[in-house]
């Protein structure tokens, strides 16, 4: 990731903190963005003079022009974006609360959306080649019953990875867009699924577990791996792929 800048939504915690360290450790630098501006700040803190952080709701587009901008003044540039900011709420298409489905919709689609929307012209001036990365689920591949709202926000997000990374390829725009695709991950999203009371957190970490063949669930670290290698230059063939790190859950019949 030498001489690569990044600005990485849910970059506080979980998969997105993960990403962050390792694109600082792997010589980049990274702008932390997320709701959550003091554990994003923290971070930024411990990271040293190649990370910052940057207050930001994925929701609102001029907030999103902020950030980019910024990034542009604390390292001069924007090579690469990743959309890892996202929710996961329970609920069918009958009973499930429709300001979830807004809400999960706003956040996992638009949110990336917007985005790309305005970090695409600043990759563009770099001059650079530069990357996009989107966090998907292996729900996008293999729907769930019981979260409709996000089955349907990470099928979406898919397609929309795929149109953008057809658009720059078409233009010769040396900008690539790729999507990387977890199965369950130690994170703060999962464990308000394994302590929602719903049944005790051994049995549900259980049942999460056997949703993937190799009857586990995965770390943060896991997938950053993915993302920072589609992030890099290491991947410059590479373009609207799908990347599933999910112990094979979105191949089981």
């Amino acid at each position: 990731m030498k001489d690569k800048v990044a600005l990485v939504t849910g970059g506080a915690e979980g998969i997105g903190a993960a990403v962050g360290r390792m694109i600082v450790g792997e010589g980049g630098k990274v702008l932390l963005c997320d709701i959550q501006i003091d554990k994003a700040r923290a971070l930024a803190e411990k990271l040293g003079d190649d990370a910052a952080a940057f207050e930001l709701d994925v929701r609102d587009l001029d907030q999103w022009h902020e950030a980019v901008k910024y990034a542009q003044q604390q390292f001069g540039k924007l090579t690469v974006l990743c959309n890892i900011a996202g929710i996961s709420e329970p609920g069918n298409v009958v009973e499930g609360p429709l300001d979830s489905w807004d809400r999960t919709i706003d956040i996992n689609l638009n949110g990336p959306y917007y985005g790309m929307r305005a970090a695409l012209p600043a990759m563009e001036a770099s001059g650079e080649s530069g990357a996009i990365v989107n966090i998907g689920s292996m729900i996008a591949m293999r729907a769930a019953a019981f979260v409709a709202a996000y089955s349907a926000s990470k099928a979406g997000l898919l397609g929309l990875t795929r149109s953008v990374a057809l658009d720059c390829a078409e233009r010769g725009v040396p900008i690539r867009a790729n999507m990387v695709h977890p199965g369950a991950i130690r994170t703060p999203m999962y464990d308000r699924y394994k302590y929602s009371g719903a049944d005790t957190p051994e049995n549900i970490e259980t049942n999460f577990a056997a949703t993937h063949p190799m009857n586990r669930i995965g770390e943060p670290e896991e997938v950053a791996r993915a993302v920072v290698f589609l992030a890099s230059d290491e991947s410059s063939f590479t373009t609207g792929c799908d990347f599933t790190v999910d112990g094979g859950g979105a191949i089981r019949s």
